[in-house]
């Protein structure tokens, strides 16, 4: 910002605080004349001289950041004496949990959405069961492989939950072909 001591006005601290603008004033770059409320605010909260220590203990690339919080800070507790920048913070953070919950809602919506799109367009277990051709197994059991159909998720009638398959048709996997272990 530029110094508003080479316009031959005083920086928005020093008229505010009613004294001469000097050309190394340490208000002037970062409390133009043109923003008065900007210092009136910081002064009622932090006070000039608090200011001007803080201001005077920074490197000066810093300066202007510290500026902008202090003002920030200063006009949300002007607005809101008890929490200040905190009540906004709050206000914020309870606005994303609630908007969290929407989108976590929203999801479920679609996932159901989805499935029941899934579902309706597959055909039904005891069609798939019957359209499955037996294969032989020397272990004792007998497996049914369904050609040319698989489905990616786990539907109302499979029981992949124990890690068993059951009659009623599918393991939920994601390959070419669903395969169904029946015991006997």
């Amino acid at each position: 910002m530029a110094s508003s001591s080479s316009y031959n006005s005083p920086c928005a601290a020093c008229k505010f605080l009613r004294r001469k603008c000097m050309p190394g004033c340490i208000f002037a770059p970062y409390f133009p004349p043109e923003e008065p409320q900007k210092f009136a605010n910081v002064h009622k909260i932090f006070g000039a001289s608090n200011v001007t220590k803080l201001l005077n203990e920074l490197l000066p690339h810093q300066r202007e950041d510290a500026v902008n919080s202090l003002a920030y800070e200063a006009e949300a507790r002007v607005r809101d004496p008890v929490y200040g920048c905190v009540g906004a913070i709050s206000f914020l953070q309870r606005q994303v949990e609630r908007l969290q919950k929407e989108l976590e809602a929203a999801n479920a919506d679609l996932i159901r959405y989805a499935c029941n799109e899934m579902s309706s367009q597959l055909p039904s277990p005891s069609l798939v069961r019957s359209t499955s051709r037996r294969i032989g197994n020397e272990g004792g059991g007998s497996y049914f492989q369904n050609p040319g159909y698989s489905h990616p998720y786990s539907f109302p009638w499979d029981d992949n939950s124990s890690g068993n398959m059951n009659e009623s048709g599918g393991g939920g996997g994601g390959g070419s072909m669903t395969t169904t272990l029946l015991s006997q």
